[in-house]
């Protein structure tokens, strides 16, 4: 059964125990291993958990936030950082610490929508006024327009760029072939391959490099907001889900003895609290029966998902982000404009 909303609320059916009675902690710390564009969503989330933690069970909770590549987020937890809480990009990377015995086989079911508290979508950000008038992803395909994204073999918004552009193509009624000279045209034009989503941010933002960023529409929000006015955001006709997965670590916390703080930290992100500020963020938080309506400031786009452009996660790794896959076929370094 999923925990969702419930362990917002008291964290009934939680596996852990509540912490009660002679003897419970005064005091809980966690780590909260995340990618790159959450720190100010997290840092929303964590000061609200708190009060709300202390005002539930008496135990003062502290959280610690690590932020990075997503994929080298994945890469640092199996190696030994010592996350309570995984809230990565992409379900590979938290796959990869299960397939690494650090979290139980059943993840996905531990909480509502299997284990996805928001969304977001891949969107465009250009300069101010849209100088060189891009509309949609077709737009993309001219030789003048140069394109910032990041690295999809390091970074969660570089695997979902590629695939939002892979999935428009073919949405579009392209073949397989047209979306793979679609994509391979894209690159050819990415002068910077950063690791992460704030990095690529950067480069767009700050260096002033590229004349669109695909970003995380959350991301594009911050970036244009803290741009003061020299940058705007464009919504492509249709563009991908994303869905970012959470997950508590299951060898730490039982180690660490944090399993009912993690578990109801992460649960808190269902609660109208936590969908509340979810929706400041930008974020398209999860309603349960209504579904994947967006707050009323996002417009409601047409999307498509991971299945529709691969089948599966694994098959969009193995084809696309592998080794010899698609993306190591058509990006040339030093190739780009």
């Amino acid at each position: 059964m999923a925990l969702g909303i419930a362990l917002a609320f008291g964290c009934l059916g939680c596996s852990g125990q509540a912490p009660q009675g002679e003897g419970k902690p005064t005091r809980v710390e966690l780590l909260n291993v995340s990618y790159d564009p959450t720190r100010e969503l997290y840092r929303d989330i964590n000061a609200a958990f708190v009060s709300h933690y202390a005002k539930e069970h008496g135990t003062e909770v502290s959280i610690k936030q690590s932020h990075a590549s997503s994929g080298g987020q994945s890469r640092a937890v199996i190696d030994g950082l010592d996350a309570d809480v995984v809230t990565l990009a992409t379900w590979p990377d938290v796959e990869a610490i299960a397939k690494a015995k650090l979290i139980r086989p059943d993840w996905q079911n531990r909480f509502d929508n299997a284990s996805v508290p928001y969304h977001s979508v891949v969107v465009f950000v250009v300069r101010k006024g849209n100088p060189k008038q891009i509309a949609d992803w077709a737009d993309l395909n001219r030789g003048d327009i140069s394109i910032i994204t990041p690295n999809p073999k390091t970074s969660g918004n570089g695997k979902y760029s590629f695939l939002a552009a892979w999935g428009a193509a073919l949405a579009a009624g392209g073949s397989e072939e047209d979306a793979r000279k679609f994509v391979a045209a894209i690159y050819k034009r990415t002068p910077v391959l950063d690791t992460g989503a704030r990095a690529a941010t950067a480069t767009f933002s700050q260096k002033g490099i590229g004349d669109v960023h695909l970003t995380f529409e959350n991301e594009a929000h911050l970036e244009v907001a803290e741009s003061k006015g020299t940058l705007e955001i464009v919504y492509p006709r249709r563009s991908i889900r994303v869905d970012p997965p959470v997950a508590v670590v299951d060898t730490n916390v039982d180690s660490k003895g944090t399993r009912h703080a993690a578990e109801a930290y992460l649960g808190f992100l269902y609660s109208p609290e936590g969908q509340a500020i979810i929706a400041r963020h930008h974020y398209r938080p999860w309603h349960g029966a209504t579904g994947s309506t967006p707050p009323a400031d996002l417009p409601n786009i047409e999307l498509f998902d991971v299945t529709f452009v691969a089948g599966s996660w694994d098959n969009a790794m193995q084809k696309f982000f592998g080794e010899g896959g698609a993306f190591d076929a058509i990006y040339q370094p030093g190739a780009g404009t």
